[in-house]
């Protein structure tokens, strides 16, 4: 008899959706970096993220593992570039070096991205999209063109959003025993 478990995905995409949408409007030029950010960054898109990636592992699910702990350190990363630097223990990384982080980050979306495609068409619009903002983001790094840093904000919130509707779908369907909103299942 095999235990039924609980699909950990909705909460490591609610994780990276929710938090990506907040940080994402800051880099539209809608606020500045501040501790509520920062706190989703460590909290729930880092942790929730790394915990849906133990999970997935308990499933067996190789991409879902990759994923959800490879974002989930990602933000907390990201935090400590941000906070490292503030409370003394390293020099701030330049805009060459956070684009070369960025670019990582993009190229390694861009592998995860493939392995999406056997999958539902929502997931390939949330890696899709993802692979898009490192690298406007990234260009904006190397280039230092602010205007890229919007229209990567602008990009980052739909990449969110769409981790977001991607992971209620996956809630909702499954209490109701239908397609409540469709993922563009794979065949």
């Amino acid at each position: 008899m095999s235990e039924k478990l609980a699909n950990p995905a909705p909460l490591g995409l609610m994780g990276f959706g929710m938090t990506t949408v907040l940080l994402n409007i800051h880099n539209a030029g809608f606020f500045p970096i501040s501790a509520m950010i920062l706190a989703m960054g460590l909290a729930y898109g880092g942790m929730a993220q790394v915990i849906a990636g133990i999970l997935e592992f308990k499933k067996g699910n190789t991409f879902g593992v990759t994923a959800f702990t490879s974002y989930g350190f990602f933000w907390i990363s990201l935090v400590f570039l941000i906070l490292m630097p503030k409370w003394g223990w390293a020099d701030a990384a330049d805009e060459f070096a956070m684009g070369c982080y960025l670019l990582m980050w993009g190229i390694f979306t861009l592998f995860m991205f493939f392995g999406t495609l056997k999958g539902p068409k929502a997931l390939q619009v949330v890696f899709g999209s993802l692979v898009v903002l490192f690298f406007l983001l990234a260009a904006k790094d190397f280039t230092g063109n602010a205007a890229l840093g919007t229209f990567a904000g602008f990009e980052g919130i739909f990449c969110g959003a769409s981790a977001i509707y991607l992971a209620m779908a996956e809630v909702l369907n499954e209490k109701f025993g239908r397609s409540v909103l469709p993922i563009g299942e794979a065949h």
